[in-house]
């Protein structure tokens, strides 16, 4: 199971950088394993992500924004979604892992 970050590298917004930064740092501190995705690098990767948000998870306008995260193929959310599951603490449930699963031992 891989947990991918989209993001977007070259935003020119603030705002949408923080909350990448947030995604990656809460996964970094965890020791959840995961991959970003950069889709201002990758006309394809965009095009996979907007397909596979659901239509009832889509923006009323416009695109979604980064950070999206997906668990392999499965949708799990955007940062607000994210958000919530963190203030909850209930992320590992968000993402679809166990938290046995997600967090690796510190090897010696």
């Amino acid at each position: 199971m891989v947990i991918r970050v989209f993001i977007a590298s070259s935003s020119g917004s603030v705002a949408i950088k923080k909350r990448q930064q947030d995604v990656v740092r809460f996964l970094e501190a965890n020791r959840i394993e995961f991959e970003e995705v950069d889709i201002t690098m990758s006309e394809e990767q965009r095009q996979w992500m907007y397909k596979n948000i659901p239509r009832d998870r889509l923006p009323s306008q416009g695109n979604p924004l980064p950070p999206q995260i997906f668990s392999d193929d499965h949708y799990c959310g955007d940062y607000d979604g994210f958000f919530e599951s963190k203030e909850s603490n209930t992320v590992f449930s968000f993402l679809g892992l166990k938290p046995s699963m997600a967090s690796k031992k510190s090897e010696p």
